[in-house]
């Protein structure tokens, strides 16, 4: 009794200090990502046709020092950088909320279809000659009516991994080319303000645009982190999430509404960037563990990084100049969804499509 009692006595510190292990882990990726995200928007305020010094970029986003400099970074770069750390965040959560709610790696607002209606609603608004301030409503109602098409014709068929993908891509193929087709017809006037909802930018981005989209992607982000609880409590799959008390259609319906908005604000950013957040919560997943409310935090810090960091690539590395950001994250989305559909490409899936 006492031979067995003893391996049971050594292993239990070690049990015990694997959570706080883990939590430290955690907490120091949050600090690493949001170093390195100040040390990217810093980059971002001081590069560019007119290099400055940190200090005068930092003077200039305050209003103070030259004129030249305040009005360069508070007109052009500052609002640049916002949106990029905006979408990005609400893009980074809203592929961790999808991926957890449909159990499913490949669930992503772009490989889903809802970045594309988010664009085809705000060039619906664009062509209508709303305000600027209403492409937030437009991005979001777009985006439920994506959603509504990948529910009528991918729900009843039970989702599959496979299904899930070729609907969701079929819808974002679709809206795409509604929104290509406007832009043609558009006046020459609208089609270049319309560009950036075929392939994703954040060229041009305004305060009035980023303040709207702003108010409400915090709004969106509160509420993920107040139903994160139910979201963890579905982890255990329905049954056990019933049996716990949890209303789980409710829940689900809540959760998926929440993602959406998150994912359509981001597009009336950016337009119909991809890859971001398809990609963020793998690589948070592999770095911090299983997901909880932290490394949900932790996805909003990362995804804002990357998309940041894919915007300086476009600005200043890559030999054509105005190229849009969504070209950076395409070209590394593409092989990374390759790589996840034949993983999930097992027997079992395929027969049943």
């Amino acid at each position: 009794m006492t031979g067995l009692a003893n391996p049971v006595a050594a292993a239990l510190p070690q049990a015990l200090t694997a959570p706080a292990r883990r939590r430290r882990r955690i907490l120091l990726l949050g600090v690493i990502a949001t170093v390195a995200l100040l040390a990217l928007s810093l980059i971002s305020l001081t590069q560019g046709q007119m290099d400055m010094a940190p200090s005068a970029a930092l003077r200039g986003l305050f209003g103070f020092g030259d004129q030249g400099d305040v009005f360069v970074v508070q007109e052009f770069r500052a609002p640049r950088l916002a949106a990029a750390l905006i979408a990005g965040a609400g893009l980074g959560v809203a592929g961790s909320v999808l991926q957890r709610l449909f159990r499913n790696p490949l669930a992503s607002p772009d490989v889903m279809g809802i970045t594309g209606g988010a664009s085809f609603g705000s060039v619906v608004l664009l062509a209508a000659g709303a305000s600027a301030s209403l492409i937030p409503l437009g991005a979001l109602g777009g985006g439920l009516l994506a959603a509504l098409l990948l529910g009528v014709f991918a729900w009843r068929s039970g989702l599959t991994v496979t299904r899930l993908v070729l609907v969701g891509l079929a819808v974002q193929a679709g809206l795409a080319a509604a929104v290509n087709l406007m832009v043609v017809r558009f006046p020459a006037e609208l089609a270049g303000a319309a560009l950036q909802w075929t392939t994703g930018s954040l060229y041009g981005r305004t305060w009035t645009e980023v303040g709207g989209a702003a108010a409400a992607m915090a709004a969106a982000l509160v509420l993920v982190f107040v139903l994160h609880r139910r979201l963890a409590v579905m982890d255990l799959g329905d049954e056990s999430a019933g049996g716990l008390g949890i209303n789980v259609s409710a829940a689900r319906l809540q959760l998926l509404l929440t993602a959406i908005t998150l994912a359509s604000l981001a597009a009336a950013l950016t337009g119909p960037v991809a890859f971001v957040a398809l990609a963020v919560p793998h690589l948070v997943r592999f770095a911090a563990g299983p997901p909880t409310a932290a490394t949900t935090a932790l996805c909003g810090l990362v995804g804002a990084a990357l998309l940041l960091s894919s915007d300086l690539v476009v600005q200043h590395l890559l030999p054509v100049e105005g190229l849009p950001v969504g070209v950076v994250t395409a070209t590394l989305g593409a092989p990374w969804l390759l790589v996840l559909m034949i993983r999930q490409s097992m027997p079992v899936n395929r027969s049943a499509v």
